[in-house]
């Protein structure tokens, strides 16, 4: 029974290191996808944002950089949200939910869209691939701790399987210490 033990400890040992060098690759090439798909972009920090003129390459700069674009869609609607705005212009300009109301579009005839909304759903798409670039890139850091864990994890459960389960007698015997005798 001893060598079923022995052999499962050092199979669940391989397991867990094996697990732990994949999930470390696979975090490690994660992070390096994410960052070279937000270089490709060459997306710039403005001015007003934390990362002034800084290229957007990490996750973390890509979240600044959506709150800066949320930051600046308020600005340009007056604060107000997609949610909160008329989905039509009427023919002074103002925002309508009333399709009767709206202003006609001279070449088509349908109502005139509210611009500024739409401003929300491009700001919308855009802030939600940062933002999930950000996620993306925490993820892999994350994948890339739990495989340092596993490995770990892993050495340890072999040293203390090869410790307590291999019998000491096939193991490599150092030198035997003897007692030596104390007078009293």
């Amino acid at each position: 029974m001893t060598k079923l033990y022995t052999y499962a400890g050092i199979a669940a040992s391989v397991v867990l290191i094996a697990f732990g060098i994949g999930s470390i690759v696979t975090g490690f090439n994660g992070r390096d996808r994410v960052q070279s798909d937000l270089a490709r972009e060459q997306i710039v920090g403005t001015p007003d944002s934390t990362i002034p003129n800084q290229k957007v390459d990490t996750g973390s700069e890509a979240q600044a950089f959506a709150n800066v674009m949320r930051k600046h869609t308020l600005e340009a609607t007056g604060g107000q949200t997609y949610a909160q705005m008329g989905r039509f212009l009427d023919a002074s300009g103002k925002p309508t939910n009333n399709e009767n109301k709206a202003a006609k579009d001279a070449k088509t005839g349908q109502p005139v869209e509210n611009g500024l909304r739409n401003m929300w759903v491009n700001e919308t798409a855009l802030t939600t691939a940062l933002n999930t670039a950000y996620f993306a890139e925490s993820v892999a850091t994350f994948a890339i701790v739990m495989g340092f864990a596993l490995l770990l994890t892993g050495i340890g459960f072999l040293v203390l399987t090869i410790r307590l389960l291999v019998p000491a007698s096939s193991r490599k015997k150092g030198p035997a210490s003897s007692a030596v005798p104390v007078a009293s």
